[in-house]
């Protein structure tokens, strides 16, 4: 069952004064907290957190609002409450088959950003992330950087994507981080909003981080020659205020995306098209796999539905190795 946000809960409080804060940046084995007075402050965490129903490699998110120890010279301050959360993106940890790392909380929308070609980002990786988004109830956001490398075959991929992407819904948008091309259509879907980037390595999310946010100096490197695969430039997840109103949490690049534990029952309803045509399925507990009278299975064959979707949406039932996502 996929998980909501709730209150969490922490043992061992202290009796110390505290402020409220937000978490702008993990650092691994700490946390940098901007505080309501405007304050950066590393922080530990305080007592013992948890998240109903899930097991979490890190219980404290960027995006959190907490609580913190009041600051003093040559003191650590510690995180001792973390308020409720609105929402959140979570997805499996890379080395705990069953473990899960949240990467951003309380956002008001996600953008994924992909690549045709340099390196090309896989329908299967699209589609397994528009999913968690839907089931974590984040409005998701397609942009589709490097657009001045491609090819006319590349160009009419992409132009493919688009459309089916836009017919389930999905907003999408074509930019280049090098040319600046769709640059100030984006900085304006995103002023006044906390937006998380997420996405393969390599795909130009530092570069485009820098040109929203001139002074935000994070590193960036070329893509690996032998693989045309892009080198983690991000460790670790950081918030970064917009010139515009609204912050981008920048995330590492991740190689695939493992879902979480998606009930069978449920996972239809995370592919839009896909439960729209299930209300006319024969029966009600309908899969869309091997049952008789299924309204998807018929949408697929006559191309209502595409049928790489309709792969993604069985690979999420049938695919037991999730390593190969993460």
């Amino acid at each position: 069952m996929v998980a909501t946000a709730v209150a969490i809960a922490s043992a061992g409080q202290t009796s110390k004064s505290t402020v409220a804060g937000l978490v702008i940046k993990n650092t691994g084995n700490s946390y940098l907290v901007l505080t309501d007075s405007g304050e950066t402050v590393e922080c530990k965490i305080k007592g013992n957190f948890r998240l109903k129903g899930i097991k979490t490699t890190n219980p404290v998110a960027v995006g959190d609002h907490v609580e913190i120890t009041e600051p003093a010279a040559g003191a650590m301050s510690y995180i001792t409450e973390i308020k409720e959360r609105k929402n959140y993106i979570i997805r499996r940890a890379s080395n705990l088959s069953k473990q899960y790392h949240i990467i951003g909380a309380n956002l008001d929308q996600t953008v994924l950003i992909i690549t045709i070609s340099h390196p090309a980002t896989s329908t299967v990786f699209i589609d397994r992330f528009l999913a968690t988004a839907e089931a974590y109830k984040v409005k998701a956001i397609v942009v589709i950087n490097k657009t001045d490398l491609y090819d006319e075959d590349e160009k009419r991929f992409m132009g493919g994507l688009v459309r089916l992407y836009e017919s389930i819904g999905y907003e999408c948008k074509c930019i280049s981080a090098a040319t600046g091309e769709g640059i100030d259509d984006l900085r304006n879907m995103l002023a006044g909003k906390t937006t998380l980037f997420s996405g393969h390595s390599g795909v130009g999310k530092s570069s485009l981080i820098n040109m929203l946010i001139p002074d935000a100096g994070i590193r960036t490197a070329e893509l690996s020659e032998c693989h045309d695969m892009g080198m983690h430039t991000t460790t670790f997840s950081e918030m970064h205020r917009l010139p515009e109103g609204g912050y981008i949490i920048d995330t590492p690049g991740i190689k695939g995306f493992g879902t979480v534990d998606m009930e069978d029952a449920n996972i239809g309803h995370y592919f839009p098209e896909i439960f729209r045509f299930s209300k006319d399925c024969k029966y009600y507990n309908c899969t869309h796999r091997n049952e008789p009278g299924c309204a998807v299975k018929k949408a697929v064959e006559e191309h209502y539905i595409s049928q790489s979707r309709y792969a993604s949406y069985l690979g999420i039932f049938e695919d037991k190795n999730e390593s190969k996502y993460r």
